[in-house]
């Protein structure tokens, strides 16, 4: 893999790059609009649902959470995951931040 010069953008756009990575496969999209739909649960619950192997499912909720996305407390054995409120605040500013820019311009 080449080297992404993360140096040359800002720590912004180097943060929403990352988070834009790690939904950037269609499970994972899965993984967020399960977990919208239930609040929370656990992994064996989304292998269920989504109908992948349970390591695919666990290492697609390992990027989600590395990226702050989906955090787990544990219960017992078993890690409860749900959607992290702050991180979506981020995809929600910065894209009414871009529709706020489009609008005042004619394409």
């Amino acid at each position: 893999m080449g080297i992404t010069k993360s140096e040359l953008f800002t720590e912004s756009q180097n943060e929403l790059a990352q988070l834009f990575k790690a939904i950037g496969h269609p499970a994972r999209v899965a993984i967020i609009d399960y977990l919208v739909r239930v609040d929370s649960c656990i992994c064996g619950d989304i292998v269920n649902e989504i109908q992948l192997a349970q390591p695919t499912i666990s290492q697609h909720l390992k990027e989600l959470k590395n990226a702050g996305i989906i955090k787990g407390s544990v219960e017992g054995t078993a890690i409860c995951y749900c959607l992290d409120e702050n991180i979506l605040q981020k995809f929600d500013h910065y894209f009414s931040s871009v529709k706020m820019q489009l609008k005042n311009k004619c394409c």
